[in-house]
């Protein structure tokens, strides 16, 4: 109990401090707006680009593990799709972000940090081959699934949907961070010493800043009302989908490494782009916050359940 308490506690803990500083007045909400602009469109694409361009992408990208990890993403979505329209009586339009919510586990966020405190930096391979995944599929999915449910309305032709939908991922900084890893990686490219030691010093400061910020965000998202279907969003994110990754992990053999960076990864409560994609669109934006809020909360206990079942 002792050392999960010591793998799960300083993540939160900075997290919990972010949350008491905007609470208390020490810390401005514009000063949190700030910080996660920092960290979601600088410091976070930097290391995921630091990542994917050093990663062993032969060794790493293992098709069982990527299957064992986003066919209970892919779950949860439709999920979270069908109970909102058929079981709460949503429109698809909110359904569909009911359903993104059950599907954008905090992979980067909460999963790296508490992976890496649990088994240390060299265990994190496998958790980088998720999350270059994991921006594209969440949005890709999410987007075409919000595309085609607006689509009557707005008279959109199918034709236009899939450029839609690039334009959509592209602007966003994680997937151009990953892309460009990418291309570095497969091109062989390389970079002055004093530019990567630069890109370290701002690789240093992502997650400890973005985890303070997220405490400081998730203070504005008070639950009030539609409990249902935020503990059913929770009962999908924190119970489910770990379930079926396991699972698929166990069936297909997974390495110990890679079976407890998957597992892991899917038991994280919904990120902080639940509620950006749900505000994006207009469309069940207080379930989307009181589910980042809430889940992030029961994740603490939920988490260290699963540590303590991991072989």
């Amino acid at each position: 109990m002792q050392a999960l308490l010591e793998v799960i506690l300083p993540v939160f803990l900075v997290m919990g401090a972010g949350y008491l500083a905007v609470w208390r007045n020490l810390f401005s909400e514009s000063g949190v707006d700030g910080l996660m602009a920092f960290t979601q469109n600088f410091a976070i694409p930097c290391l995921l680009f630091r990542a994917i361009w050093t990663l062993d992408l032969g060794q790493s990208f293992h098709p069982a593990l990527l299957v064992s990890f986003y066919a209970g993403s892919a779950t949860g979505f439709f999920l979270g799709l069908f109970a909102g329209r058929r079981l709460f009586n949503r429109s698809w339009e909110d359904s569909v972000a009911i359903g993104f919510c059950c599907l954008f586990a905090n992979s980067l966020l909460l999963g790296l940090p508490i992976t890496e405190r649990a088994y240390g930096a060299g265990a994190l391979d496998a958790n980088y081959a998720i999350i270059a995944m994991h921006s594209p599929f969440c949005y890709g999915l999410g987007i075409t699934a919000m595309e085609i449910a607006r689509a009557g309305s707005s008279g959109t032709r199918a034709a236009a949907l899939p450029l839609q939908v690039l334009k959509a991922m592209f602007r966003n900084a994680l997937v151009i961070g990953i892309a460009l890893g990418a291309a570095f990686n497969l091109l062989n490219l390389g970079l002055p010493g004093p530019v990567v030691d630069a890109l370290d010093m701002l690789i240093r400061s992502a997650l400890p800043a973005a985890l303070f910020g997220l405490g400081g965000v998730l203070y504005r998202y008070r639950p009030d009302g539609d409990f249902r279907i935020i503990f059913f969003v929770c009962a999908v994110s924190l119970l489910l989908h770990p379930a079926i990754t396991w699972t698929l992990g166990s069936a297909f053999q997974l390495s110990d490494p890679d079976f407890r960076s998957a597992v892991i990864t899917a038991a994280m409560a919904p990120g902080v782009n639940a509620y950006v994609f749900a505000n994006m669109y207009g469309r069940a934006r207080r379930v989307a916050a009181s589910s980042v809020l809430i889940a992030t909360g029961l994740s603490v206990i939920t988490v260290w359940c699963w540590l303590a079942l991991l072989p």
